[in-house]
C-alpha cells in the first residue's frame, strides 16, 4: 500500500470518538462506519470538523426497502483518516428527512440538493431546497426504488 493512502477509521474507534464529542448519539457502528440519531447530527458533524476531519468527501442517499439512509464521507488529510456516518430517514418511507449540515460545512450545499433531487431525502435548514438536475414541475425522484 502506498505510504500516503488515507485509511478508514474504524467503526468502533470512530463510534468512541463520536461519543465523546456528542455522547448518546450513536445507534450502531460497523467495521468502517458509524450510525448516528438525526438529532445529534450537526452536533457530531460540527465536533468531527473540530477533530480535524476538515473535507467533506461526499453526501449521498440510499434506498432500503423500509427506510432511507443518507451516507456522509469525511476525510482528516492531517491525520490521514477516513470517516462514514450514516443517518437512517424516513421510516416506512415516509417524509425521508434530516438536518442540513450546511452550516459546517458550506460544500454540502450542492451534494444536499442532488440527493433531494434524485432520492426525495429533504435536509431540513437547508437555505435552497430545490431540484438542482430535474425541474421543478418533475414528478417524484429518479433514483427511488418505487420510482416506476
Amino acid at each position: 500500500m502506498p505510504a500516503n493512502t488515507a485509511f478508514d477509521t474504524s467503526g468502533e474507534d470512530l463510534a468512541t470518538q463520536i461519543e465523546v464529542i456528542a455522547s448518546s448519539s450513536v445507534i450502531a457502528n460497523g467495521d468502517t462506519d458509524v450510525w448516528v440519531s438525526s438529532d445529534r447530527l450537526l452536533d457530531v458533524m460540527a465536533g468531527l470538523k473540530d477533530a480535524g476531519y476538515e473535507m467533506l468527501i461526499g453526501v449521498t442517499g440510499v434506498d432500503y426497502v423500509g427506510y432511507f439512509e443518507v451516507v456522509y464521507h469525511l476525510l482528516s488529510l492531517s491525520q490521514n483518516r477516513r470517516a462514514i456516518v450514516k443517518v437512517k430517514c424516513g421510516e416506512g418511507r415516509i417524509d425521508p428527512a434530516v438536518p442540513s449540515i450546511l452550516r459546517v460545512w458550506r460544500g454540502a450545499e450542492l451534494q444536499e440538493r442532488e440527493v433531494y433531487d434524485l432520492m426525495g431525502i429533504r435536509f431540513e435548514g437547508h437555505d435552497d431546497m430545490k431540484r438542482i438536475f430535474l425541474w421543478e414541475g418533475f414528478e417524484g425522484h429518479p433514483h427511488r426504488k418505487d420510482f416506476l
